[in-house]
């Protein structure tokens, strides 16, 4: 594969980097610009996006013909990565999870009908979107498809809902969800995905789960389903398509994880490598100690891998693949860096890095949850185990091109 990026890709990563040098990165010197959350402010948030969308920064992910830039895969991976030198970065251009992979999914799959209804408030940001899976044991987590407890029992032309969600990501200031619910015991057909308002008569959030870490915009909620009715028109794709709509949506959704993670990643080595710099201890600055430039260089090579694997997936994505074993590799990898960076740059910034001072603690709670999210690291471990017994010496094959 050629590492080349086109000009036009760079004139996006610049005009990103400049952006947030200028526009987001100040904001995170301002506590006050932090919800009860610690994430941006939404007021705050709204001003910002305003710029990001007059300098034609805006849903860089999306076709044109949707309302962003075409950008692939590869192009996204580029500029995400650059987006999240911020911790505030992504959610400014529109590219923040969970609408990013909601956005995108839907951009693929909806009807026309359900674009203009459903995916062009979340383009607009008008509104915000939730994607409604995984359940309380003993219901699904990484095995939807053989554990989901959430029924949609199909009446006339509708569906009645019953069921619990948890750990649903933006849920408390979503305006759209997408669901995944069973609509039959059939092991590869058995569910189905549907659109719902937050305004569904039937639904409603339980509680906003504590967390370790910073949250998204709408938390992590417990989602009850007391009889809800959705119209047939809702369904996504077809009936018995849920599983495999959730396939199209969390490939490409874990990668932009990782391409944002790097981003994270890379501003703790900045930290770092700033205060290890200007910090003299014993008569030397820390950057000379043969211990500091081992712990930063290994990271800048960590970091390096972690780029190929995710340019690699990238790349097998944009070219028609599936990519799952790259995305396996990449998702195990990157979240690892990033908790691998984080406690690096702390431990260099001492009692700097643990305290508020630095969003290294910030980024350290956050980094924690990389392992679980869009699947716990053993479970892309099994997957890639899957992989190698089914194709042995064929699991590193290149492609040959015609």
């Amino acid at each position: 594969m050629d590492f080349t990026i086109s000009p036009r890709i760079e004139d996006y990563r610049a005009r990103i980097a400049r952006f947030v040098e200028r526009e987001v990165l100040p904001l995170e010197e301002d506590r006050s610009n932090f919800d009860a959350h610690d994430n941006i402010r939404l007021d705050v948030l709204e001003r910002v996006r305003d710029l990001a969308r007059s300098e034609g920064l805006w849903c860089l992910q999306l076709k044109e013909e949707t309302g962003g830039q075409g950008l692939g895969k590869m192009g996204m991976a580029v500029c995400y990565e650059e987006m999240n030198r911020s911790i505030f970065g992504p959610v400014v251009f529109n590219s923040a999870a969970p609408d990013d992979g909601n956005m995108m999914v839907l951009e693929k799959v909806a009807t026309e009908a359900q674009k203009d209804r459903w995916l062009q408030p979340i383009v607009r940001g008008d509104v915000r979107s939730a994607f409604v899976m995984t359940e309380p044991h003993p219901g699904s987590g990484s095995d939807p498809g053989g554990m989901m407890l959430t029924t949609a029992e199909k009446r006339n032309d509708r569906y009645v809902v019953r069921g619990r969600k948890w750990f649903i990501t933006g849920a408390e200031e979503a305006e759209h969800f997408i669901l995944v619910a069973r609509t039959s015991d059939d092991p590869r057909k058995g569910l189905t995905a549907f659109l719902h308002g937050r305004d569904a008569l039937g639904f409603r959030i339980e509680r906003r789960i504590p967390i370790m870490g910073p949250e998204e915009h709408g938390g992590h909620c417990e989602i009850v389903y007391e009889d809800m009715e959705i119209p047939a028109e809702n369904l996504l794709m077809e009936e018995g398509d849920g599983l495999k709509m959730t396939q199209i949506r969390l490939g490409p959704a874990r990668l932009t994880h990782c391409m944002r993670w790097l981003g994270l990643a890379k501003r703790c080595v900045e930290i770092a490598s700033e205060y290890a710099h200007n910090r003299f201890a014993f008569g030397e600055r820390l950057s000379n100690r043969e211990s500091i430039q081992m712990m930063l260089g290994d990271l800048a090579m960590q970091i390096e891998v972690g780029r190929l694997l995710v340019m690699k997936a990238a790349w097998e994505l944009d070219r028609g693949g599936y990519a799952r074993k790259e995305v396996s590799m990449a998702k195990v990898h990157v979240a690892n860096l990033l908790h691998q960076a984080a406690d690096t740059a702390i431990q260099v910034n001492g009692a700097r890095g643990y305290s508020k001072d630095t969003v290294l603690e910030w980024i350290y709670r956050y980094a924690r949850q990389a392992r679980l999210v869009d699947g716990a690291d053993e479970v892309h471990k099994m997957v890639l185990h899957r992989n190698l017994e089914k194709e042995g010496r064929g699991f590193w094959e290149w492609q040959a091109g015609e």
